[in-house]
């Protein structure tokens, strides 16, 4: 097939793993959203580069800002049907102090683009093929499947993971709180 890309093995495993019901032994789901409590959140690293659109984009340009950092992938079907979600809720947010912040690990920038028109995204996303970025989060907070989604406090520090697809109304019921607390309140 010409123009056909093989899926990395790895890739797919990670897709596959988005994908599968989260179980604990007992075998009650596990929940996708991981908070973090104030004084226990970690400085998120200044993720910085080139958007899909070429211009600079810098994740501590949006300090004082909750900040939802969206990892995705064009071939990732998840991705495909939260993208909308995300820039409604950057549209409705905005104002509030909510920013959307794609990371797109797609190795060729053109993928990427295609996706951002084809769903219409509202929201700058940092260009990382491979995350090579990504690799300076902390542990605990590397992705592990796609779609992977981190919440950044006002102050630039950690305060939740979700593991799995995302929708508006999900988005919204993680980041209330975060809007809630004062910017400095992790100091006192």
């Amino acid at each position: 097939m010409r123009g056909h890309r093989r899926i990395p093995l790895l890739a797919l495993l990670l897709v596959l793993a988005a994908c599968a019901p989260r179980q604990e032994a007992g075998g009650s789901a596990v929940s996708p959203l991981t908070r973090v409590p104030v004084a226990e959140r970690k400085a998120a690293p200044d993720l910085s580069g080139s958007s899909l659109d070429g211009t600079a984009v810098s994740l501590a340009e949006y300090r004082g800002k909750v900040v939802v950092l969206n990892v995705w992938a064009s071939w990732c079907g998840p991705c495909r049907a939260e993208a909308p979600e995300l820039s409604k809720v950057q549209r409705e947010l905005a104002a509030k102090g909510v920013q959307v912040l794609g990371v797109d690990t797609e190795a060729r920038r053109e993928s990427g683009r295609a996706f951002q028109r084809e769903h219409g995204l509202i929201y700058p996303s940092l260009h990382d093929p491979g995350s090579r970025r990504l690799v300076r989060f902390p542990k605990g907070f590397l992705p592990q499947a796609l779609p992977y989604t981190l919440f950044i406090d006002r102050d630039g520090k950690i305060a939740a993971k979700y593991l799995s697809r995302l929708t508006g109304a999900e988005v919204r019921a993680i980041v209330r709180p975060l809007l809630a607390e004062r910017a400095g309140a992790a100091k006192s």
